[in-house]
C-alpha cells in the first residue's frame, strides 16, 4: 500500500461511530515506527451531563503499517493500544485483575469477529497515595492495559473493525454497561 492507499484507509478509519459516551480525536502518531501511521485517543466519560460529567477512562489507538511487513509482526499492518480507567480499590486487590484485564482484551477481539496474529501486552494495577498538601484527595487506583496485535485482514478497511474492538474494551474497562445485543446505541459520538 503506498502513501495514497493508505490516505484512503484513513479516511475510512475515521469514519468509525463508537457509543456515545467515547470522545475519538484524531492525534499525532508516532512517525518512527512505521512507515505509515495513524492515531486515535479515547476519553470516556460517565454519560452525565454539565458538572456531574466525569472521565473514567482514557486510551490511544495507533495502527502502524509497514509495505512489506516487519518479521515480528507477522504482517503488514500491527494495532498498538493503551487503556487506563480508575478501578475500585477492592478490584484492585484481585490477584487475577492481569488474568481479568488481558481476558478483556481478547474478547473485546472476538466479539467484533476480529482475526489477528501476535497479541502481545501487559496489565498493570496502580495504587497512588496522596501526600502533603494532596493528602485531602483519596488514594485512586487504576488498571493500565498495552497491547498490540496483527489483524489478519483481506481488505484493509476491516481494520475498523480491530478500533472498534478498542471502543468495547475501553468501554469495558470503564464499567460502562453493555449494549444489548440487536440493540443499536443512539450514538452522538464526540470527535474532537
Amino acid at each position: 500500500m503506498d502513501a495514497n492507499g493508505f490516505e484512503r484507509l484513513i479516511d475510512h478509519l475515521r469514519t468509525v461511530t463508537p457509543r456515545a459516551e467515547l470522545t475519538l480525536t484524531e492525534v499525532p502518531a508516532p512517525q518512527k515506527l512505521a512507515t505509515f501511521a495513524f492515531a486515535f485517543s479515547a476519553d470516556v466519560s460517565n454519560g452525565l451531563v454539565g458538572e456531574q460529567e466525569d472521565e473514567v477512562a482514557n486510551g490511544r489507538f495507533v495502527l502502524l503499517h509497514e509495505p512489506g511487513g516487519q518479521a515480528t509482526w507477522d504482517g503488514e499492518f500491527r494495532c498498538v493500544t493503551f487503556v487506563s480507567a480508575d478501578i475500585d480499590p477492592i478490584m484492585q486487590e484481585d490477584p487475577l485483575l492481569p488474568e481479568v484485564g488481558w481476558s478483556w482484551f481478547l474478547e473485546s477481539l472476538e466479539v467484533n469477529g476480529c482475526t489477528y496474529n501476535s497479541p502481545s501486552g501487559t496489565v498493570t494495577r496502580v495504587t497512588s497515595a496522596s501526600f502533603g498538601k494532596l493528602s485531602p484527595r483519596n488514594n485512586e487506583t487504576e488498571i493500565e492495559i498495552r497491547a498490540s496485535w496483527t489483524p489478519v485482514v483481506e481488505d484493509p478497511k476491516e481494520i475498523i473493525n480491530h478500533i472498534l474492538s478498542w471502543c468495547n474494551l475501553i468501554s469495558e474497562v470503564a464499567g460502562l454497561p453493555p449494549v444489548p445485543e440487536g440493540v443499536s446505541a443512539i450514538s452522538s459520538a464526540r470527535r474532537r
